[in-house]
């Protein structure tokens, strides 16, 4: 995709459209952008039944009026866009999408909870426009990502992994879209399939089973995200720990990722491709 330039050569912000804009994250992009040069938020989506709908994005935020107004069609926001973040519900990813590959606009998405039967939907969409999925945008988890793939190869099949992971009392999907992508990462360095051998919950008197990967879930308060990765093996431990303390860090690194993912072709791309091709 070739960059906009202006008369004087010079590129200019991205136009960004955030779906989902009146959300935790949504809000969160819009004062992350204020920051910075390279990015300009130009449209908000919500549903269209949104009491949000026709409010200011930037007042939603908390960083005054932006001249801004959250529309409930996405199809007429993406126009005057350049690229967009997708934040909102699983539910209306499918929706997105499509919305996005009519009008030819590269898409992030880092809406966690997503269905088996959207997955078929983004191998489709990534053969015409450029497509990031993150469930977490974070520079940090993306490297504690591969640190537990790494770890996962070079330890034997003796340790055993749990994933612990505590968010805000708020989230509903558990696990969270994090600790699925490291659990995800530690089978796939063993060999295995997740599916296979991750257990959720347990209970009961049945013991542990030798290359089973553990989940364990807190939900309270306001916890950002906190993430775990225990190597627990006879008579030592390796621990690996991400702590995210402000929403801001995924708002910077989902802006980051859209801005590197604006320049790319059609494609499927994931954090893990940003990190070794800065």
């Amino acid at each position: 995709m070739t960059a906009r330039t202006d008369p004087a050569g010079r590129t200019p912000a991205l136009r960004v459209l955030i779906i989902g804009a009146a959300g935790r994250m949504g809000q969160a992009l819009t004062r992350a952008a204020q920051e910075r040069s390279d990015v300009r938020v130009a449209a908000g989506v919500e549903s269209p039944g949104s009491a949000h709908v026709g409010r200011d994005i930037g007042e939603i935020a908390g960083v005054g009026a932006l001249g801004v107004r959250i529309a409930g069609d996405l199809a007429g926001a993406l126009a005057d866009c350049d690229a967009a973040l997708d934040f909102s519900h699983p539910s209306g990813t499918a929706a997105n999408l499509a919305a996005c590959v009519a009008a030819g606009k590269p898409l992030l998405i880092g809406t966690t909870g997503l269905t088996s039967d959207v997955h078929h939907e983004l191998e489709r969409a990534a053969r015409h426009i450029p497509l990031l999925v993150s469930a977490n945008t974070s520079v940090g988890v993306t490297l504690l990502i591969e640190l537990a793939r790494q770890c996962a190869r070079a330890l034997p099949l003796q340790f055993d992994v749990e994933i612990l992971e505590a968010h805000h009392r708020h989230k509903k999907d558990a696990p969270s879209g994090t600790a699925l992508a490291l659990g995800q990462a530690v089978a796939e360095a063993r060999g295995q399939q997740l599916d296979q051998v991750g257990v959720r919950a347990r209970a009961g008197g049945a013991p542990r089973q030798e290359g089973e990967i553990g989940f364990a879930v807190t939900r309270g308060g306001d916890i950002v995200g906190d993430h775990t990765v225990l190597f627990a093996g006879a008579g030592e431990q390796l621990v690996l720990t991400h702590r995210a303390t402000d929403r801001a860090v995924f708002a910077r690194g989902a802006l980051d990722a859209l801005v590197w993912l604006a320049r790319r072709s059609p494609g499927r791309y994931s954090m893990r491709d940003l990190l070794s091709k800065q």
